[in-house]
């Protein structure tokens, strides 16, 4: 299935978009946020030379990377390393997003990244930062790829993907973030390099990982049954407030796996949109936290034949 949303980038802030030198009277810098892409047919490189010539980038808080080619794909390294070697000119960016690319722009698994763990390195007082995309299956490039950082002010931690590198996600769980709060992983299928298996996830499930953590998005995978049956059992529950396991092959196992595993009653909301469960199972999740006034999303609810046949189960975000 495809995906046409961009990030959601700071809710309630104005997108401003750059492609190259632009005439109008820019904003404030630090009261929006920008993004640059190659929407037009100025190289990323003359568009991020006029965005840094333009604004003032010492008030940057929120920059987003879109589509940094015009006709043919190029290797995101050189995009990063342009930003990575003006990062002291940004002292007051808190969110970056890289790969904000729809599919109707490209298809995610075509989106081949890179080692984002500069990023980190880089930027010590980033807050948020969305990474869309995979690895280069055997491609050539540089493969998308985190080393374990120590990293004191990020709170939100993103990856999109249609087939995450479980060595991606082993790195995560290695990662010292004692101010994480959200954390999101798309797992995406086999086919597309989203290799992790419950084993992988078992340092992200453990307490006292990521102490402030209070959302915990583990998503569209097609071992979502295992990944559930996981979370049943999992201690990190416990400082949740919210979690998901949405857009994956979730079925009636998993989910009576959640219902008889550690209370979900104290989560202000679970989501596990895009699901294939039976109808009893679903009447039987709204009825067990009905009560407790938590949220349940039970949206996108698959065929029933489907659900019968775990061969035709399919993840929301795969190619």
């Amino acid at each position: 299935m495809t995906f046409t949303h961009h990030f959601d980038t700071c809710p309630g802030w104005p997108v401003v978009s750059l492609s190259g030198p632009d005439a109008r009277e820019l904003p404030a810098a630090g009261e929006v946020i920008w993004r640059l892409d190659c929407a037009g047919e100025t190289p990323f490189t003359d568009v991020w030379r006029a965005f840094t010539d333009q604004v003032a980038t010492e008030d940057v808080r929120a920059l987003v990377i879109g589509p940094w080619w015009h006709d043919e794909y190029s290797d995101l390294r050189p995009v990063l390393d342009l930003i990575l070697a003006d990062a002291d000119r940004f002292p007051a960016l808190r969110a970056l997003f890289l790969a904000d690319v729809s599919s109707e722009e490209c298809e995610i698994s075509w989106l081949r990244l890179t080692d984002i763990t500069p990023v980190l390195e880089h930027f010590p007082l980033l807050e948020e930062l969305g990474v869309r995309g995979g690895d280069s299956q055997g491609l050539g490039e540089e493969p998308l790829s985190l080393r374990p950082v120590r990293h004191e002010a990020l709170r939100v931690l993103r990856f999109e993907s249609g087939g995450l590198p479980a060595r991606v996600v082993r790195a995560v769980g290695a990662c010292e973030l004692p101010a994480l709060e959200r954390l999101e992983l798309w797992l995406g299928e086999s086919h597309y390099g989203g290799d992790t298996t419950v084993a992988d996830l078992a340092p992200l499930l453990a307490a006292g990982r990521f102490p402030a953590l209070r959302h915990l998005g583990l998503q569209d995978s097609e071992v979502q049954d295992e990944i559930a049956v996981a979370v049943a059992a999992a201690p990190v529950v416990a400082q949740l407030e919210s979690l998901s396991l949405s857009m994956g092959t979730l079925s009636d196992t998993g989910a009576d796996a959640l219902l008889g595993g550690r209370p979900l009653t104290h989560l202000k909301r679970l989501d596990l949109h895009h699901h294939f469960l039976s109808r009893p199972m679903t009447d039987r999740i709204r009825a067990a936290l009905a009560a407790a006034g938590t949220e349940v999303d039970l949206s996108e609810g698959q065929s029933r034949h489907r659900a019968r046949s775990p061969e035709r189960r399919y993840v929301a975000v795969s190619e």
